[in-house]
């Protein structure tokens, strides 16, 4: 089963839309093996960002990321990095699709609502910033053999 990692963003926090994102997630079918509410440091947003140094939205970025309270998710299922960053959306509001997350609930460029991983790698690694081994949970939720079964039927 692979995981990923989310951040719903200060943005997303602060215009109350935690549980209409997390919803959608569920609703998609992955768990949730990890969950936290809080401030991220700026240090540790130079660690997490540290690919992006030296393009020009950088500062930008951290500066964002570091002004409010963020929830981080660490999501579980099938394909879950590809789909769960289908479900985000294109990264600029305005260019995102309808259906989207962000295509349904932004119009910015630089306020984008949600992180999502972009690999396994990625995810491998930003998971371990933000989470220690016992602070996840491997689950499997009720009717989850119904929604992410890859077979051929």
């Amino acid at each position: 089963m692979e995981r990923t990692l989310v951040i719903l963003k200060p943005d997303c926090v602060q215009r109350r839309l935690i549980g209409r994102v997390i919803q959608r997630f569920e609703d998609k079918g992955f768990t949730i093996s990890g969950m936290k509410l809080m401030r991220i440091p700026r240090d540790l947003a130079e660690k997490h960002y540290a690919v992006h140094r030296d393009k020009p939205f950088y500062a930008g970025l951290l500066k964002h990321v570091t002004s409010g309270p963020v929830v981080l998710l660490v999501l579980q299922g099938s394909r879950c990095i590809e789909v769960v960053r289908t479900l985000m959306g294109q990264t600029f509001g305005y260019e995102a699709s309808p259906g989207t997350i962000r295509g349904d609930l932004g119009l910015s460029r630089t306020l984008n609502l949600v992180h999502g991983s972009d690999s396994a790698e990625s995810a491998s690694a930003e998971i371990s910033l933000y989470f220690a081994d016992d602070e996840l949970q491997d689950q499997e939720t009720a009717g989850t053999e119904w929604i992410q079964k890859d077979d051929e039927v």
